[in-house]
């Protein structure tokens, strides 16, 4: 039976809603934060890979959150091709209101409203008794429906909830004016049959329930969150919340391209569509690592580097013969290029803004004239410029260009005689700064010559360096990991010398760490 909801119209059965919540759920995780102008670059990528809804943020969570939300609306949320853009919020007045401001300018808006429905939820972490959490609900979804007709309500754990109580809280929710109802597997607790069976309930037995979507959103802590994300999807629903490499709180959420690539593959066992530009997984991914700083794992499913790569004889064999005989999609199918060999020192201008295109860059006049000095550098000195050596130098140097910090020169002087000496520029809110600095290594050396320009409390607790391509010619990315009264960040880096990757690595993390020291949580933020 279709749906008729006031965002998308009628619904036919098989289609599903593919709600993204990177820029929410998946930015909670420790050292994930970005800033607004890395927010709207995710924003607009997400809309070009096909989501049909983006949950934008927390807008009561803080001042930064409140006007990214908002200016996503006004920006990407004006775009003919725009998804639904969409604000969280308990189930407070002042929370709603909020939500409310900050996605009002979108064409199309939904305000997402949550509260706690398991017994220990409700006693513990709200205090409340279950007819005011009931009350609550209604109060905020009817609040809401006053400044959209597309308001959703989730139970926040409702995989432990009690049935009954599930089954009164829907339909009470339903009768308020929701358009969605979504019950999250907050913490990763639920099995297939779980899922299977809550849906299937509340199918049978919550009047008006035929109405509204259902929608699942689930949690990766037993692994399970894409498989419940599948058996929800069997069981009658219609929207799957997912995450950009399953980024979220602790383990992470459900992964959207893991997800979608499950529904395309297996359209036999789960025939469904929806409107995900397969193609886009790739760069999406890889421009979400840029921005966070964590790459995704090498075996990660559809966009880890390892996901189409054999090294067993038998495999390579069957690959070559056939490629179905160890692929189950095609690489391209998910925006991986079958030849990574590119540019070298005499490409042009031309050759170089074509390849950014291939890539998904779009980028203006000022930065490809900053990428494009970088590429030529780095083909000066390395023999063979792939695909991923661009990458690594656009995102390092342009995507990067609205940081309070940058990386102006480093020359290091080390060896076994002295101890190393590293002279450091550094621009710092459009001033240039120098500083020189003596260390237990190079790479000490440069951090103290960094410190020293820019002081600050933040204790180094990762450092690690790999290899963007192969070969002794090879840029180095180095990831670096600051704490700073419990709050985690990650920076990464790329240049052909590995001191100054890591210099660039650490000002990342510096300029993460900034964004960090703005954002409060409020309480009872998880759904």
């Amino acid at each position: 039976m279709s749906v008729d909801h006031p965002s998308f119209g009628k619904l036919d059965d098989d289609r599903i809603i593919i709600f993204d919540t990177t820029l929410r759920d998946g930015e909670q995780s420790p050292g994930f934060s970005m800033n607004l102008n890395e927010k709207i670059r995710m924003a607009e990528a997400l809309t070009e890979l096909g989501i049909d809804v983006m949950e934008a943020g927390f807008p009561i969570a803080s001042p930064g959150d409140y006007e990214s939300v908002k200016a996503i609306a006004e920006t990407v949320g004006q775009r003919d091709d725009s998804p639904v853009i969409c604000g969280l919020a308990r189930t407070g007045r002042e929370d709603v209101m909020r939500a409310a401001d900050a996605v009002r300018a979108a064409k199309r808006k939904r305000i997402h409203i949550f509260i706690s429905t398991s017994p220990l939820h409700m006693k513990v972490k709200l205090r409340m008794e279950p007819e005011q959490v009931l009350e609550a609900g209604v109060a905020a979804v009817t609040l809401a429906r006053n400044y959209t007709d597309d308001v959703e309500w989730s139970a926040e754990d409702g995989t432990r909830t009690e049935p009954d109580f599930l089954c009164c809280c829907v339909e009470a929710a339903i009768r308020a004016g929701a358009t969605t109802i979504n019950i999250p597997d907050t913490v990763g607790y639920a099995l297939p049959e779980d899922i299977t069976r809550i849906f299937t309930m509340l199918r049978e037995r919550v009047p008006g329930v035929e109405k509204v979507i259902l929608s699942t959103h689930n949690h990766n802590d037993l692994g399970l969150a894409v498989a419940n994300t599948l058996a929800a999807i069997r069981a009658g629903v219609r929207q799957v919340e997912s995450t950009i490499n399953g980024i979220g709180e602790r383990a992470g959420n459900a992964s959207l391209e893991e997800a979608v690539m499950a529904i395309r593959t297996r359209n036999d066992a789960i025939p469904f569509r929806n409107n995900i530009k397969t193609t886009n997984l790739l760069r999406v991914s890889k421009l979400l690592s840029t921005i966070t700083g964590f790459d995704v794992q090498p075996n990660k499913a559809i966009v880890g580097r390892n996901a189409f790569a054999h090294e067993a004889g038998i495999h390579q064999d069957g690959v070559l013969k056939n490629a179905a005989t160890y692929e189950i999609m095609t690489p391209e199918s998910v925006g991986w290029a079958k030849n990574s060999l590119v540019l070298g020192k005499h490409s042009g201008r031309a050759a170089f803004r074509d390849k950014l295109n291939t890539l998904g860059y779009r980028i203006g006049d000022n930065q490809l004239n900053d990428a494009f000095r970088r590429f030529k550098d780095l083909a000066d000195r390395k023999k063979v410029v792939f695909d991923e050596d661009i990458v690594a130098l656009v995102d390092d140097e342009v995507m990067r260009d609205h940081a309070r910090i940058r990386f102006v020169s480093l020359d290091l002087h080390a060896g076994s005689k002295a101890p190393p000496r590293a002279e450091m520029e550094l621009e710092v809110d459009g001033v240039v700064h120098t500083s020189t600095a003596t260390g237990d290594g190079p790479v000490d050396a440069t951090f103290r010559a960094i410190q020293q320009i820019f002081p600050h409390t933040a204790n180094l607790v990762l450092f690690s360096v790999g290899a963007v391509t192969e070969g002794t010619d090879a840029q180095a990315k180095t990831t670096v990991r600051l704490e700073e009264n419990g709050k985690l960040v990650d920076g990464q880096g790329a240049d052909t010398d590995t001191i100054v990757a890591s210099a660039r690595a650490y000002i990342h993390a510096l300029n993460k760490l900034l964004v960090k020291r703005v954002r409060t949580e409020p309480a009872a933020l998880s759904a």
